[in-house]
């Protein structure tokens, strides 16, 4: 058949010869690349934790990676990654190890396997403390710092005249570079959803009209006891105190309308001044929560005990001793708080 195409024959068999080369030589380019492609990491060893800022895209982090000598070739994975469709990358912290090769890379980058922090918020925590632990944390984006509660606010979307109480103290997962805002933004919603749910729950006759008021109880509730036992008690006793309008002569919210200025202990003129949270010169509830409450005191002061005591005085062993009458009560001041007052005294468990 060569024969018959007479002058054209030689042309023929050029061409042919050169669809042949070109044929292994793309075979021997995509076996080359594909070695390289899937040749393990050099990672020094063994273990790194890369960061991919904010803002970086795959032609710059994959050219920083191949200037520490960690993938092959920055260009090769940028065409796999085009005629894949890769192109897109997350920013974050990545743990990097020597198992990986530039494709698995590739999906590591796009994926939501982030290195996680974890944070914890305390109950009975202020929300300035709250706050102020969110920003001793270096990989923390401090927005709200230095910022007016009215200016916080509106960064959060919280329309509160108050933040006190108002988010939940829990742990939280974040990434490196998460702002304060998206933190506290989960602790609010969480605090909301937890408050909602009690409130629909809650046992008939409370004195609170709003799960605002019932909020408030709580937070008393958080600072005068850690022991999980007498939280409904002491909820119990507070709330038969509203009921009978009488004070609620509680010392963690004397010591929070004295802010900064107490110094560990109260004194009798400390008692007597007119603070909106002095609940010795006060009826009913101070205006704003006290403290971060965790879900328990929420419990308690949505289902208080229905015994009779009004009174309680702590042990010093960390527990409380409940009176029902003003002479019950005084007899156990003057055993725990007078005559046998221990020496390792502590009113918190």
């Amino acid at each position: 058949m060569l024969d018959a195409l007479g002058p054209w024959r030689r042309y023929i068999i050029a061409f042919i010869a050169a669809l042949v080369f070109m044929c292994c030589l793309m075979v021997g380019v995509w076996l080359w690349a594909s070695q390289q492609l899937q040749r393990e990491l050099d990672i020094p060893g063994n273990e790194l934790l890369y960061k991919v800022p904010a803002g970086a895209s795959l032609a710059s982090v994959s050219r920083d990676l191949e200037q520490k000598g960690i993938i092959p070739s920055s260009r090769l994975l940028r065409i796999y990654a085009r005629l894949t469709k890769q192109g897109g990358i997350r920013r974050g912290e990545f743990l990097l190890d020597s198992d990986l090769n530039s494709i698995s890379l590739l999906a590591k980058l796009r994926s939501d396997d982030v290195v996680q922090y974890h944070i914890t918020l305390l109950e009975g925590w202020r929300y300035q403390q709250a706050l102020d632990y969110l920003h001793s944390k270096a990989n923390i984006n401090a927005e709200l710092k230095g910022l007016s509660w009215e200016e916080q606010k509106q960064k959060l979307g919280i329309d509160l005249d108050h933040p006190e109480g108002y988010f939940f103290p829990d742990t939280y997962r974040y990434q490196d570079g998460e702002s304060d805002v998206a933190i506290l933004k989960r602790a609010h919603r969480k605090l909301v959803s937890i408050l909602e749910r009690e409130w629909d729950k809650k046992a008939s006759g409370l004195p609170y009209k709003t799960p605002e008021e019932a909020l408030i109880m709580a937070s008393i509730i958080e600072k005068e006891t850690a022991k999980d036992s007498e939280r409904e008690l002491i909820a119990g006793v507070f709330v038969r105190r509203l009921q009978k309008n009488m004070r609620l002569q509680t010392d963690p919210t004397v010591i929070y309308g004295m802010g900064d200025r107490y110094k560990g202990n109260i004194r009798r003129k400390d008692l007597r001044e007119a603070t909106p949270y002095n609940t010795y010169v006060i009826k009913g509830l101070p205006p704003t929560p006290i403290a971060l409450v965790a879900e328990r005191s929420i419990y308690a002061a949505m289902h208080p005990d229905d015994s009779s005591n009004l009174f309680f005085v702590a042990k010093g062993d960390g527990s409380h001793q409940f009176s029902a009458t003003l002479d019950q009560h005084n007899r156990a001041v003057r055993e725990y708080q007078i005559e046998n007052r221990k020496s390792n005294y502590r009113s918190a468990p």
